[in-house]
């Protein structure tokens, strides 16, 4: 088979959860332009209809979900959704997420239940739920999780001791499902990005981004185009024998 048609994505439909702006369009972008049917979730509509009309200039299918999934009642709804206008599920890229900033000893109790509900259980609701749907007795499916290096090594300057216990957990998350989804035909990848400008870095890269760039080996940030290829790869079946990999895209960072 030709690496092109490994490499395509046509036939299949992505959810991209997070997907109307950052990180999470990227990846819609790029999946859409390999052929998938993309469903993107957010909260706000407004910025939906905005990524939803970029989307399809490029000349992708894009079905819109606004909701809360750190509402897990609202999930199997949200899935419906998603199965009704584009079909069943293939591949489920698991990117919202959010942040809390505070000194261990002062984390409010509301900032780690805001992050762990949405960076670790609507993860793991979601993804159930389309499994169940979608994937498990349906032929498998790719599943592409958005950790971050946060979850690889601590420090790094930032005091967001929920964002990086959280994706810590997303980083054996990835190994343990990866394991037992394996004989379903299910790859259970996470993608560990470093530091990439974005509505949810700008206050920590605005107090340590001149030293991020100084300590990464490449000497520079993330940009707009440093997910889109190992998105695509890790979505298709060119990547169907990786499975419970998490892989920094980082710069060099975090082996620095």
């Amino acid at each position: 088979m030709s690496v092109r048609k490994l490499m395509s994505l046509e036939g299949k439909v992505a959810l991209i959860t997070g997907g109307s702006r950052g990180l999470g369009l990227q990846m819609a972008e790029a999946l859409g332009e390999m052929g998938a049917r993309v469903a993107i979730t957010a909260r706000q509509q407004q910025e939906l209809d905005a990524a939803r009309e970029q989307l399809e200039k490029q000349g992708v299918k894009v079905c819109t979900v606004a909701g809360d999934l750190s509402r897990r009642e609202t999930i199997p709804g949200m899935v419906d959704q998603v199965v009704d206008e584009l079909g069943p599920v293939n591949i489920l890229v698991n990117n919202a997420g959010t942040t809390w900033g505070a000194p261990a000893e002062e984390y409010p109790d509301e900032g780690w239940d805001k992050v762990m509900q949405l960076n670790v259980d609507a993860l793991f609701f979601l993804t159930r739920e389309v499994a169940r749907r979608c994937m498990i007795g349906h032929g498998g499916g790719r599943i592409i999780n958005v950790a971050s290096i946060a979850g690889l090594k601590g420090g790094m300057g930032m005091k967001t001791i929920a964002y990086n216990t959280s994706k810590g957990a997303v980083v054996n998350f990835t190994r343990a499902l990866a394991a037992e989804w394996g004989p379903h035909d299910i790859t259970v990848n996470a993608l560990c990005p470093g530091f990439f400008p974005s509505k949810m870095s700008r206050g920590v890269l605005e107090e340590v981004g001149e030293a991020v760039i100084g300590r990464t080996p490449l000497g520079r940030l993330g940009s707009e185009e440093d997910l889109k290829g190992l998105a695509v790869l890790l979505a298709s079946d060119a990547a169907r024998h990786i499975t419970g990999q998490n892989i920094a895209v980082d710069g060099g960072y975090s082996v620095a």
